[in-house]
């Protein structure tokens, strides 16, 4: 099956028709329509989607992540069906696009549980609400908390603080 037909409820969210009457505006490349085709193909997977964002540019970014070892052959997968269902969602508009599918980057604030889970037992950097620092090990991680073990034991709730990161030491 070629054409929009192939993505039918990604069409249907994207608002757009199979009437070749439609405008430009109707073909173009959104992060809530990315996000669909990328939720699509990560349906039934232990894969998350972490990031999607566009830019002037035209560059998309989409980051994935999963309690294992990311695998590079899912995020080649990954983007060729990206670039796929755009192609046809939006007759060629994807060759205006620059398209990177990867893991979350090892520097990168924590997005989701996920990353916390991931990170269980490995040193992390918490940034409170009012800019302090506090460094120590990730021992602990929960629906609506996580706990850190420095000088002291420490539990945060995740909307009380305004990042965590891994703490690369070498």
């Amino acid at each position: 099956m070629r054409g929009p037909e192939r993505f039918p409820h990604i069409v249907q969210i994207s608002g757009r028709t199979n009437d070749p009457q439609q405008t430009t505006n109707d073909k173009m490349i959104t992060k809530e329509l990315v996000e669909k085709v990328a939720q699509e193909y990560l349906k039934g997977t232990d894969y998350e989607l972490q990031t999607c964002e566009i830019d002037k540019d035209k560059n998309i970014l989409v980051e994935v992540d999963r309690l294992g070892v990311v695998d590079v052959d899912f995020c080649a997968l990954l983007n060729r069906h990206i670039v796929d269902a755009l192609q046809e969602l939006t007759h060629g508009e994807m060759d205006d696009y620059s398209l990177e599918v990867g893991s979350v980057s090892l520097t990168a604030p924590f997005k989701s549980r996920i990353q916390y889970e991931k990170n269980l037992g490995h040193n992390v950097v918490v940034t409170d609400q009012e800019g302090k620092r506090h460094s120590g090990q990730l021992v602990s991680v929960d629906e609506d908390t996580f706990t850190v073990d420095a000088k002291e034991t420490m539990t945060f709730r995740y909307d009380e603080v305004k990042q965590v990161k891994y703490n690369i030491t070498f």
